[in-house]
């Protein structure tokens, strides 16, 4: 296991580290279709939940995970939310229906209470997809990865490309860092304080060279090895990483089922059969309250050009 970067290329000892690849992969996508297809906090609280019970399990170093949920945080949590507050303050009528103000500075800069609704499960949906990723990268290892891929009857050669891809950000990763630490030993200040924001991203960017020739020549490496052993020749292959089902993969397939027809019946129902007046239900807007407006008009930037 590689506790820095998070990718795993020993399976784990954990229940769920033990299921096959076509279980983990078929998981994944369930769980990113769901959370895909709704903007009901109702239902993204429990589909955040469980990926969060997955990490827990499976006893990771959360070093890493805390860096990547605060760095998430940050960007889309605070960043995202002050650009939005600026370019579309009023975005929660189009996607709640209702205009309740409680703060207001100018006639172009005020927060509502609906567009704070929408923050939060806006945020609530990519922190559910960030931990369902995260709990997939931490169970699956790239060759699982690519078998998993072949159970869903994805083409073998692309599910290799896809293996080989996953595999070589630990190489990238570890290169950058030999680069740079060997620009450092030419006395080269990357760390400094004393260096500017300037110079660190020219010699940063001085790094991206090497890096990308190195990388180039890895690929021919692979490339050449792949061919002569013959890859390609046959429509079909094996693979070692599959094994047979255990009583967890029972489970979780029958589970996959259950949850397939629940995706599928929501889906139906929410979008055809009955479907909400706006984007998402907010507990604090009544039905009959609800206005529809389009989504084009709470973007206040586009009237500076009138």
């Amino acid at each position: 296991m590689n506790n820095k970067l998070v990718i795993n290329f020993i399976p784990g000892k954990t229940t769920l580290h033990k299921m096959t690849g076509g279980t983990k992969v078929l998981l994944f996508v369930l769980f990113t279709v769901a959370i895909i297809v709704t903007f009901d906090i109702r239902v993204l609280l429990p589909l955040m939940a469980v990926p969060f019970a997955a990490i827990i399990s499976m006893k990771p170093n959360y070093k890493p995970l805390i860096f990547l949920f605060t760095f998430m945080f940050i960007t889309v949590g605070i960043i995202g939310t002050i650009m939005l507050l600026v370019v579309s303050p009023d975005v929660g009528m189009t996607h709640v229906g209702s205009h309740t103000v409680i703060w207001q500075a100018t006639d172009r800069l005020y927060i509502t209470s609906e567009t704070l609704w929408y923050v939060l499960v806006t945020f609530t949906k990519r922190v559910a997809s960030f931990a369902t990723v995260i709990a997939f990268v931490l169970m699956t290892t790239p060759s699982e990865f690519a078998s998993g891929l072949s159970f869903l009857r994805m083409p073998y050669k692309i599910c290799i490309i896809v293996s080989l891809a996953y595999r070589t950000i630990p190489d990238i990763a570890r290169r950058f860092i030999d680069i740079r630490n060997s620009m450092q030993m030419r006395g080269v200040e990357l760390n400094s304080k004393r260096t500017s924001l300037g110079k660190r991203l020219k010699y940063t960017g001085a790094m991206l060279v090497p890096l990308i020739i190195s990388s180039f020549g890895k690929v021919e490496t692979i490339a050449n090895a792949m061919d002569l052993r013959g890859f390609g020749r046959l429509k079909k292959r094996t693979w070692y990483a599959e094994h047979e089902l255990t009583r967890a993969d029972r489970i979780a397939r029958a589970f996959s089922a259950v949850f397939a027809a629940v995706i599928l019946f929501y889906i139906i129902y929410t979008k055809i059969i009955n479907p909400y007046p706006v984007t998402m239900w907010c507990p604090f807007v009544k039905l009959e309250n609800i206005t529809k407006i389009n989504a084009l008009d709470t973007i206040f930037f586009l009237k500076w050009f009138d």
